[in-house]
This record gives C-alpha cells, structure tokens and sequence, in this order.
C-alpha cells in the first residue's frame, strides 16, 4: 500500500478529551472481535473483496491483518485486527484498530466514520453467520429519512450543470443532469445501488435497488443513503465558500475540519 497518513477517530473529532467515537469503535471491537478468531482466511477475503469491494492488505501497525474499504474517494476506512492471545492475562485474545485515510478523510465527521464501520461489521457477521437482514423494507422510509430528505435538500439548489465531472469524482458515483434536476446513483457495495434525486417541484428523493441488496439491513441501508447525501453537502459547501450558506452545510464536516476553517460561528 501506498504510505500515506492516517488518522484515528479522536484526532478528526479533535476534542480536548477522549470523544464519544473513539468509545463507540473500541466498543464494536470488543463486540465483534470473537468472530474472527480462528476464521478461515479464505471465506473472509471472499466476503471483503466480493460482497463489499474492498481488500485485505496489512497498513503497516504490525497487525496480522486489515480490512480495507472505501467510503468515498479519498476517504478510506481501515480495520485492522490483531491476535495476541491472552498474553496480558486479561481476557482479550484479540482487537481491532480503527484507522482513517486519504486527503478528505478528515472532512467526514467521527459519526459517520464511526457508523459506517458499524454497518460494515454487522454486514459481515450476518454473512459469517448465514443469516438474513432482520429489515428489508427497502421502499419505505423510515421517519428519520423523511426528516433528512427535507432538512437536507435546500442546498442542493446551488448545484451547477459544469460541476457534474467534479461532483461525480468527489462521491464516487454517476452523476446526471436532468431537466428537472439531478440524479446520483452510487454503488455502495458490489451490486447494491443507492440513487438520490432532487427537482425544484419535488425537493430531495432516495431510492435503493441492486441484486445483492437483500444482503443488507434496510436501516443500514438507510444511513448509507444519508451518508451520500451529507457528502454531497460537503461538496457543495466547498464550491460555495464565499456565500452565506444554510446551517445544515457547516454541520457535515468533522470538527478537525471546522476548526481550521473560519467557521467560528458554525462549528460543531
């Protein structure tokens, strides 16, 4: 792998004290860690490369291993596990580490980061274990999406036709200019697709499809929606600096990110 910099959940959180997410994640590795003791190598790299287009590949902290993924261009999610046993005499045979990487990683906040690897871990678990998604209420929206679908679509009004290629580059995703609007559709994992669609008359829409997406929760579903569509807010906050935006943009962006911007009276 490229070397490169990586960051940790506290450093984008950038609190003076130990952040919320940094527990949340160490939590997920003491819940989650069991299942990968003793687990057939093979099985796994057929579920990280083919189920979630990622790749096992070590990064460098004398890990045994890691699981790479990529959340969006240039923000990259890195799980690396270590066996120990129970040389410490307490318990613990084994981690999990969470790093973070690439030059817009510290855009995303801790709570997205920290969700996604959430959903990336129940996702293989449910596979590990054969078992199916307990929601799969795919074309309906839960009250919570409702309420993001309008808080967040205002923005949206400020994207321009000649920002396609960018737009498209910076989410990962194809990007269309309709007469109405715009569609975005992006691959989330292999054969799952998330598209989001927005018209003056009709405000901001979601909608998921893709043969593999029975393999996942529809509430998770879900939140990978929102993570694309506050991406896309980040996006266009950054074409848009100069202009008085509305509150809903400042509030995308990780507290690192705010704090070495001049976003004083909106930081998080």
């Amino acid at each position: 792998m490229v070397k490169r910099k990586f960051w940790t959940v506290g450093q984008i959180d950038a609190t003076a004290v130990r952040s919320p997410h940094e527990k949340e994640l160490e939590a997920i590795s003491k819940a989650k860690t069991p299942l990968f003791i003793n687990l057939d190598m093979d099985l796994l790299k057929d579920i990280v490369n083919n189920e979630l287009g990622g790749k096992i590949e070590n990064i460098g902290f004398n890990e045994d291993w890691t699981i790479n993924i990529e959340m969006f261009p240039e923000v990259d999610i890195h799980m690396a596990y270590s066996y120990f046993g129970d040389e410490f005499g307490d318990g613990i045979e084994a981690e999990f580490k969470f790093y973070f990487s690439g030059k817009r990683v510290c855009w995303v906040p801790g709570e997205d980061s920290a969700t996604f690897i959430d959903i990336v871990m129940d996702f293989i678990e449910r596979l590990l274990k054969n078992k199916e998604p307990f929601e799969k209420e795919y074309t309906k929206k839960t009250e919570l999406m409702e309420k993001i679908l309008v808080q967040r679509q205002e923005p949206f009004d400020l994207l321009k036709e000649q920002e396609k290629e960018g737009l498209a580059d910076f989410i990962g995703a194809k990007v269309w200019k309709t007469s109405t609007g715009w569609r975005i559709k992006r691959e989330i994992f292999p054969q799952m697709f998330i598209e989001i669609t927005w018209s003056k008359e009709k405000g901001l829409d979601i909608s998921f499809s893709g043969d593999k997406l029975k393999n996942m929760s529809s509430y998770h579903a879900e939140f990978l929606g929102i993570f694309i569509i506050n991406h896309i807010l980040r996006y266009i906050t950054i074409q848009n600096e100069e202009k008085q935006l509305p509150d809903i943009c400042y509030i995308m962006f990780s507290r690192f990110f705010t704090k070495n911007k001049d976003w004083n009276h909106r930081r998080r």
